[in-house]
Order: C-alpha cells, then structure tokens, then sequence
C-alpha cells in the first residue's frame, strides 16, 4: 500500500496501538491448550461479564466462532435458519456444510434485516421427509446490508419465532460493540434471550486478532473441545489476548466517531454525480454506494480500480455496488481527501 494511502475496505486492517503493542510485549502467559495462559482467562472472563454471559473462549477468528457454535448448537442434516447473505452463509467458506454437516435455509431479508412474520412463514413443520430446522443466527450489525442494527425490539419478535419452533438461537456480533454505540445501549441489552454470541475484537475495536464466544459454562467446556478440533487450539497466546483486553476496554469510545465519519462519507456520495447512496441508512461504520452507469459504465470493479489508482481503497459487493468502512485508523482529514478523490473520479 502506498503511502498516503486511505484504506476503506474493511475496520480489520486496523493497527495495534501503541499501548496494544507495549501490554503484548509484557503480557503474561501460559500454554492456553492446558488452560494455563492467565491473560487469555482474564480477556474470556472480562467479555462473557460484559455480556451478561457465563464463560467464553477465545478463538482466532470470528469464523470460528461461529463455526463452533453451529457445531455444537446443530446435527448433521439440520438447518442454520438466516438472512439470505449473512456472514455465515457468504464468507465462511461454507465451513457449515464441510465442518458440521449443516445447511443452511435463507430468509428472505428486504433492506437486509430480518422480519419476524418472514422468519415464521420460511419455517416449514417438521416432516420424517425434511430437514430438521435447529439454529436461528442473527447477525448484528448486518454486513451485507451496511451494518444494519438489530435494536431490542425486533430481536424480541425473532427470538419468539425461535423459541416457538425449538430453535437454538445463536448471535453473530461480529460488530455488535457498533450496533450498541448506535442504539446508545448496553451490549449486553442486544445478547439477552441468545444462547451463544462471537464477538470479534480484529474489527472496530482494533486488535489485531481474535474473537471471543460466550455462552453457559458447561457449553463453552464443549466448544473448547470443539475449538481443538477445528485446528484452533493456541499455546502463548496471551501476547495476543493483551491486545484484545485494550480493545474491548478502550475500543468501544472510538466507534461513535467511525459511525459519524460514515454519515459523512455518505453525504457526501449521495452529491455525487454517478453514485447512489442514502445517507439515512448509514446506522454504524459501513457504506454502501451504486455506481450509475455513467460512471465506469455503472461496473464497481472497475471504479474500485480506479480509486486505488488515486489512493483510496474499497470493495466490490456486486456488480454495482462499492463498499466503504469507517474505522480508526481514518481521522477526519482522510474522509476529506476520500471524498475529494471520490469527486475527481465523478
């Protein structure tokens, strides 16, 4: 990348900070195979309490910790019930069918959430000649619909569907620290009701790896097993859980500037000539905008390509659509030179 360049793809090409860097450097530290990594058990605990959570687990990675919630939540020939393009579904490498013999049965999602009366007529009844629905996942934020926010409401509609079909209930929070700044609430307002919840802190919050899965106690002694099997047991790796205790203790405070750096990059698209955007769907970090086709030829490859050409870094989400993410390694100064290289290429 270079120099000067501002890096829109995603908030986990966040950097350590400088107080990151100096607790791994002296963090404290045991093989976390045999449970003896102390930092490791103060970042689990210190999440699983924020979140009103028995246990957790630390994981490498979102994925995995989604992965080993389906596992445990799910049988071989059952149903993940979801949003037709969540994260587990798009971007997993379809780890559920490989990993834990699952498959998935998509929702129809306009503007990409949820509604709890689609959710109750995509579950068929059970049937000797169907497959057995057994896990609802709700994602919050929703990635694919621009970080979308699930507030307490509507969950509450989803989880009754769930609890009325025997459904284990499972949250994807990958960036659910932004969907409480949002909503001006606490996490753990947003975990209630769900028997398991990842939270990534690689994202937003600015640790360089890593998530952590909460749920009951005797579960995550399970889904430490599982964690083993997947290939994710991990030795000294308090050097990286020292990050995340920084993280998630001072990570959450940035986000409300990332979410108003977003409604700005937005504005300022949606004046644009040749894009499409709509400023009041911005809720977190997360934009999405369309090309028109009068500019290059309405086809978002080739627009991300021109725009790393002049420094700026996106993402294609479809043939039309670029994707921008706010974080906090992009100040206010970088949001003016994004838009400034936005309107060059307008």
């Amino acid at each position: 990348m270079n120099h000067g360049t501002i890096d829109l793809r995603s908030d986990t090409v966040t950097r350590p900070s400088a107080a990151m860097r100096r607790a791994m450097a002296e963090a404290e530290v045991g093989d976390d195979v045999f449970g003896e990594d102390p930092t490791v058990r103060r970042l689990e605990e210190r999440v699983a309490a924020s979140l009103g959570m028995e246990a957790g687990l630390f994981v490498p990675s979102g994925t995995m910790g989604n992965q080993i919630a389906l596992h445990l939540h799910g049988a071989p020939g059952a149903e993940v019930v979801c949003a037709e393009s969540s994260h587990v579904v798009l971007y997993e490498m379809g780890a559920m069918a490989a990993l834990s013999g699952l498959q998935p049965r998509l929702v129809d999602a306009p503007g990409g959430l949820l509604e709890a009366d689609t959710l109750r007529a995509s579950i068929p009844p059970l049937a000797p000649y169907r497959a057995r629905p057994r896990i609802l996942v709700i994602e919050n934020t929703f990635n694919m619909a621009g970080g979308r926010v699930y507030d307490r409401a509507r969950l509450d509609a989803l989880l009754e569907v769930a609890a009325e079909r025997e459904l284990a209930r499972h949250l994807d929070g990958a960036r659910l620290l932004n969907a409480a700044v949002a909503l001006e609430v606490d996490a753990l307002h947003l975990v209630r009701g769900f028997d398991s919840v990842s939270v990534c802190l690689s994202k937003g919050l600015g640790a360089p790896i890593g998530s952590v899965l909460c749920g009951r106690a005797d579960w995550i002694r399970e889904a430490w097993r599982v964690r083993k099997m997947f290939g994710g047991g991990m030795r000294q790796v308090g050097v990286l859980a020292a990050a995340g205790l920084i993280a998630w203790d001072d990570g959450p405070a940035m986000l409300r500037r990332d979410h108003e750096h977003a409604r700005r990059l937005a504005e300022g698209l949606a004046a644009l000539d040749g894009w499409r955007c709509e400023p009041s769907t911005v809720e977190t970090n997360i934009v999405l905008a369309r090309l028109q086709p009068s500019l290059c030829g309405g086809e978002a490859a080739r627009a991300v390509a021109a725009l790393a050409e002049a420094g700026l870094l996106a993402i294609p989400t479809g043939l039309d659509e670029v994707r921008f993410v706010t974080h906090q390694d992009v100040g206010p100064e970088a949001i003016s030179r994004a838009l400034e290289i936005l309107g060059r290429l307008a």
